[in-house]
């Protein structure tokens, strides 16, 4: 069945196959489809070439296209890799760990190993050795959801 199809179409199916890819690449979201359309079209382009080869049977197709969409999944990784800059604001987005390092003063008691602190406008939970209300503080770290605060005693 699958060669009938090849055979039918000719060299356009993995034209069709291309652009159906590219296409589903607009709907969904990633990146991932884009290179698999690209090899399919290349793929296709070559089928234009050399269709009347006779060792361009559609075994040797898929196994081109295989190893185009590595290629070209390869190709394209490298490229976006290259474009991603450093950033000036490393933490931008990540507001726990924008406060290691800085001080307050506890406006609720740690007990238990949980109390609050206030650091600007807002007021954090924190986890670390039990320290009664006014106790000055240092934030140590943060949990990865930005939830909490972990802080130690300044002597």
């Amino acid at each position: 069945m699958l060669e009938r199809i090849f055979n039918e179409l000719g060299p356009w199916n993995w034209m069709v196959i291309g652009f159906i890819l590219l296409v589903l690449e607009i709907m969904v979201p990633g990146v991932f489809l884009l290179w698999i359309g690209i090899a399919a079209l290349i793929t296709g382009t070559v089928s234009l070439v050399i269709w009347d080869a006779g060792f361009w049977i559609w075994q040797t197709q898929v196994v081109v296209f295989l190893i185009l969409s590595l290629i070209c999944a390869y190709v394209g990784k490298q490229i976006v890799w290259s474009r991603q800059r450093d950033t000036d604001q490393p933490m931008l987005n990540q507001r726990g760990e924008q406060m290691i390092g800085r001080t307050a003063t506890l406006t609720e008691p740690i007990r238990e190993g949980r109390g609050r602190i206030q650091l600007g406008d807002t007021l954090w939970r924190v986890s670390g050795p039990d320290l009664p209300v006014g106790a000055r503080v240092r934030v140590t770290g943060a949990t990865a959801a930005d939830l909490e605060l972990t802080v130690e005693a300044i002597q």
